[in-house]
């Protein structure tokens, strides 16, 4: 098997159904918190508990009929004993989360049932007791910039690297985290982002030596990378790399249910596990839903017993797909060609990025015709690139065979069109300077403006196109030119913006004053 440059291979690859953590065996065949749900309605007991279904008796007949009967018969609230309370200890609840801390190298997981936006905010609150200042990349996931406001952390912004060529972000490098945090000091975490929505891999053995030299533990948003863990050919997990605290959104591609994902505490004891523990806790629900967490748990059986078989023939077929796709007039796939260049020490080939720039048209515009003529739905469309996101083990050939039967309609459906040079991507404009703190913009005075009067003013809330959920604005940050026209052409292309109390942007809330 090979595996991607400039990065490590994992630490304790998972190998097969029952391996050696720390001298233990350890069996990935079990899945200790699912058969404990399915044991206890098997009994049929008395459900004098939430919720009110009870196991599906008091449930919709058309819900039944669509989720199925065995969706209720397992929605079991918390605190019943033998399932998340004791006897036995550890639970199975706990037990699941010690194979998952397991199958993924971590020194301890926990599970998440508000998904990767409750880790990341998780983490942000578990790094607050030790102080604000924190370094983070700039182009990180919105929730992570609700974290900063949360916990109440003043960020210093490093910027990733952006492709010349195709002007998309990649990764932040080593050298700019170091400098990031010469200018930052007293900071307490730096905050990364691997791999990008695109597939692009960091330097983070880089990043957390960087990091470590400082004192300052590495925490990484892995959210697309659950599966990385999990095949000799694909680049290799932060954790593995020296990362401190790393968020797995296992729904994405390993494939729980949505909603569903995993926070992992890295080996150095740079991170107080407590204050985690405490930081999961004050952001989860307390009616955590069984059903979610049963799926992390066969999910983890899934990747650490087939995981590598499965993704060898996934990305065999991806190989396969991106040749048709660029023999097609007008288009072209990001590959491996990606890998080398600054910011980018490894990729990702289970996202399917297609650059539609020869063909004269938009992604926005390919992608609603693959739409209304096939019923293809992708995960992103910009203007110059379509992104398809596969599972590690959702078969991917009769799929990639309905995704390239598609594209072939569109470009049949375009007709005739003169190839184009490929034109750089679209970036979206530089951000403004960030005024103040973004919980002191967040919650202090603000007033509503017009959305065409808003140059120049502070902003009060986060502007985030979706997807993919990067922040076009920040609570603090001034409100520029560019940055107004870029978000009002992602709306005028049917793009969400989450984030605004008006969600038409005919206003904006900003500073007061």
């Amino acid at each position: 098997m090979r595996r991607l440059p400039g990065l490590l291979a994992p630490a304790t690859p998972v190998a097969g159904p029952v391996v050696s953590v720390a001298g233990m065996a350890v069996d990935h065949t079990r899945t200790p918190y699912l058969e404990a749900l399915v044991e206890y309605a098997r009994r049929d007991p008395g459900r004098f508990h939430v919720p009110g279904h009870k196991g599906g008796a008091g449930a919709d007949r058309g819900a039944l009929e669509a989720l199925g009967a065995a969706a209720f018969d397992l929605d079991i609230p918390a605190l019943i004993e033998g399932i998340d309370v004791g006897p036995p200890e550890p639970t199975p609840f706990q037990q699941a989360q010690d194979l998952a801390a397991a199958a993924w190298g971590a020194r301890r997981s926990w599970f998440l049932i508000n998904g990767s936006s409750q880790g990341n905010k998780a983490t942000c609150l578990a790094i607050r007791h030790v102080g604000r200042r924190v370094v983070v990349q700039r182009n990180v996931h919105s929730s992570t910039i609700d974290g900063l406001i949360v916990a109440g952390l003043e960020p210093t912004f490093v910027a990733s690297e952006v492709d010349p060529d195709l002007g998309i972000a990649h990764c932040v490098t080593p050298e700019a985290l170091d400098s990031a945090l010469d200018l930052a000091p007293g900071a307490v975490a730096a905050l990364v982002v691997s791999p990008t929505y695109f597939g692009a891999g960091a330097d983070v053995a880089g990043l957390a030596q960087a990091a470590h030299s400082r004192g300052v533990p590495l925490l990484v948003d892995e959210a697309w990378g659950a599966h990385l863990r999990f095949s000799e050919r694909l680049p290799a997990s932060a954790l593995s790399q020296g990362a401190d605290l790393v968020l797995s959104s296992v729904h994405k591609i390993v494939g729980s249910l949505t909603q569903s994902a995993i926070l992992h505490l890295g080996a150095g004891g740079r991170v107080d596990a407590a204050a985690v523990d405490r930081a999961v806790t004050l952001t989860e629900s307390t009616s955590p839903s069984a059903l979610l967490c049963a799926s992390l748990d066969a999910a983890r059986r899934l990747a650490a017993t087939r995981g590598e078989e499965l993704l060898g023939e996934t990305i065999a077929a991806l190989e396969r797909a991106r040749e048709e796709i660029s023999a097609l007039p007008g288009l072209d796939v990001l590959d491996e060609r990606l890998a080398g260049r600054a910011g980018v020490a490894g990729w990702d080939p289970l996202r399917l990025a297609v650059d539609v720039r020869g063909t004269g048209t938009t992604g926005h515009r390919v992608a609603a015709l693959m739409h209304e003529l096939d019923d293809v739905n992708l995960e992103l469309a910009t203007d110059s690139v379509i992104v398809a996101v596969f599972g590690m083990a959702a078969p991917a050939a009769p799929a990639l065979e309905r995704l390239v039967g598609a594209l072939r309609h569109v470009i049949a459906a375009l007709g005739e069109f003169e190839h184009e040079p490929a034109r750089p991507f679209a970036p979206p404009p530089p951000w403004g300077p960030l005024r103040m703190p973004p919980r002191d913009a967040f919650l202090g005075p603000q007033e509503v403006v017009p959305f065409d009067a808003a140059e120049g003013r502070v902003a009060a809330e986060s502007l985030a196109a979706y997807p993919p959920g990067v922040p076009n604005v920040l609570p603090g940050e001034v409100l520029t030119a560019g940055t107004l026209d870029y978000i009002r052409q992602m709306l005028s292309e049917g793009g969400k913006v989450r984030g605004a109390v008006d969600r038409t942007l005919r206003t904006i809330r900003v500073v007061a004053g």
